[in-house]
């Protein structure tokens, strides 16, 4: 198995929540009396945070509150380099190497001395320089990656960088934008991936009124919002704190503890001994420091340090052959001797993306009608999830190719308001009009009766529970009502190495789990098909208190 293949399955940051979280800023620097922005109204929340949505903050008010919350960002704890170098001599490995020399000091043998340091020395060096390397590139790819946010400031908009957003700023969003802090939409509807923070791939669609969560991506969409909460405070950043403030054990610590532990034991009933026996014949305890240097350096491997530093870091420098960054020497030996690896699933087994995978004809339709319409009504420079899926699956069923060459006329995208998207194409000089969405929005445009978009929603809820989402797909002349040509259903296809790697870990003695925030239906769905059958919920999981 390649190092590269384990990588796909480390995720940086975890999923968290489920979109409809509450928002509560604790300590606001702005109103003593600040309203849960989750449910606050519009009105209330631009009273709370004292901001005319017209014009904005002034630059006063932002200095204000920037020096009061600090800046959009998870603030690092600085790291000295000298402290850190120093914290290699520390730990019960380094106190075993530094009683030798103080041993070696009082008896005179600077031999051992010298052997004993330049091992302690070499340990620490290549501990710092190979962590050192891989921070100096992580830090370089964050200052590569920042973020710059449109916003409203003294009633004039300008482009700033993203750490520079304080509550209270009046933001605009569009399509392609990252969100830059956690914002309540004013106006505008969007359609938002937030499978960095949920796991789900469907994008989720908001309103005025809705909050926008930090490190979530606009797909579809514009408007104009507030900025409620910034930095840590965020969901994002809660999380990016947490992970940076976790300071698991180590596993190579305890390995090595252990070891030590019980060579001390050994040492140190060994020493009982000889000094019981000394105070009985009355010899001088001075004497017995070349015994108890003799004793330590025989029981306790002094190389043993040195030799995981070494292993560790011929191990990343393998590793970085094949893309895969160690920030810390030890992550590799702990991913060597994992036993239970818990995924999740969007991302991680899937592509998280949508593809298609079934179409159903209707009527006299054909599938390639079905398509032909749908990939009609879908634009490739959108770059919109589902419109790519209709696209791609055109172009692998060679739809277009015994077709008439077509002329694009017009072209309307998504939209929360009428939830389809819609194109009128020119074909031997009469003009088409294709349109696909929501079932029940195309149905209802194609004057199907009451009781036939109830079938076709039985249908659709029947897809739901496999983890399918449904949508219409309808053609008619450009004046007229359409005709319902078909129904397609997309979901998150898994990666084409998932089921392979999974069974190479499998193969290894590693047990996998898949924890997942989807509903439980479509991650055993997934799950099976790559070759999981421990599979749950992580909200299940937490409400049970019991291992899964």
């Amino acid at each position: 198995m390649q190092a590269s293949d384990l990588a796909m399955f480390i995720c940086n940051f975890p999923k968290i929540g489920n979109g409809k979280e509450k928002f509560i800023m604790k300590k606001d620097p702005v109103s003593a009396n600040t309203p849960d922005f989750g449910t606050a109204s519009i009105t209330d929340t631009l009273a709370a945070l004292h901001v005319n949505p017209d014009t904005g903050l002034a630059r006063d008010d932002v200095n204000a509150r920037r020096d009061q919350d600090g800046y959009n960002e998870v603030a690092e704890k600085a790291k000295r380099p000298v402290l850190k170098f120093l914290g290699k001599f520390w730990g019960i490995s380094a106190w075993m190497l530094e009683l030798i020399m103080v041993l070696s000091v009082v008896r005179g043998n600077y031999s051992d001395l010298v052997v004993v340091g330049a091992l302690l020395v070499v340990n620490a060096v290549l501990g710092f320089m190979q962590e050192h390397r891989a921070e100096g590139v992580v830090e370089a790819l964050r200052k590569q990656l920042q973020v710059s946010a449109r916003v409203r400031r003294d009633a004039i908009w300008q482009i700033v960088p993203a750490r520079e957003l304080v509550p209270g700023d009046i933001v605009r969003v569009r399509s392609g934008d990252v969100i830059p802090a956690d914002v309540k939409l004013l106006t505008g509807a969007l359609s938002l991936d937030q499978s960095a923070l949920t796991g789900e791939s469907q994008d989720a669609d908001k309103a005025p009124g809705d909050i926008l969560s930090s490190g979530a991506v606009a797909r579809r969409g514009e408007g104009s919002g507030v900025v409620i909460l910034t930095g840590a405070k965020t969901y994002f950043g809660r999380t990016t704190e947490l992970v940076q403030v976790a300071r698991p054990k180590l596993h190579i610590e305890a390995v090595v503890t252990k070891i030590v532990r019980w060579l001390f034991v050994i040492v140190g009933v060994l020493l009982g001994v000889v000094v019981a026996l000394s105070v009985n014949r009355g010899v001088p305890m001075i004497e017995m420091i070349p015994l108890m240097l003799v004793l330590l350096m025989s029981a306790v491997p002094v190389a043993l340090p040195v030799m995981f530093t070494v292993s560790m870091a011929l191990g990343s420098k393998e590793l970085a052959k094949h893309g895969v960054l160690v920030t810390r020497l030890s992550a590799a030996e702990d991913a060597a001797t994992m036993g239970i690896l818990c995924v999740d699933k969007t991302g991680t087994i899937t592509m998280n993306q949508l593809a298609v995978t079934d179409v159903i004809p209707l009527e006299a339709a054909t599938e390639a009608d079905v398509l032909f319409a749908g990939a009609l009504a879908s634009q490739e420079a959108n770059q919109d999830p589902i419109d790519q899926a209709f696209i791609a699956i055109a172009k692998e069923r060679r739809v277009f190719d015994d077709l008439t060459a077509l002329t694009p006329v017009s072209f309307s995208p998504f939209d929360a308001k009428n939830r389809r998207t819609e194109a009128v194409v020119e074909q031997n000089g009469q003009k088409l009009r294709v349109m696909k969405g929501a079932v029940r929005t195309i149905a209802e445009a194609c004057g199907l009766s009451q009781p036939e978009i109830e079938a076709l929603e039985q249908r659709v809820s029947t897809a739901a529970t496999k983890g399918y989402r449904t949508l219409a797909v309808a053609r008619g002349l450009e004046q007229g009502a359409p005709s319902l040509v078909g129904l397609v259903s997309l979901y998150d296809p898994p990666r084409s190495d998932a089921k392979q790697l999974i069974a190479a870990l499998l193969d290894l003695g590693v047990t996998v789990k898949m924890l997942t925030g989807d509903a439980l239906p479509v991650a055993i769905e997934i799950g099976t098909g790559v070759g999981l059958s421990n599979i749950g919920r992580i909200g299940d999981l937490k409400a049970a208190g019991t291992p899964l």
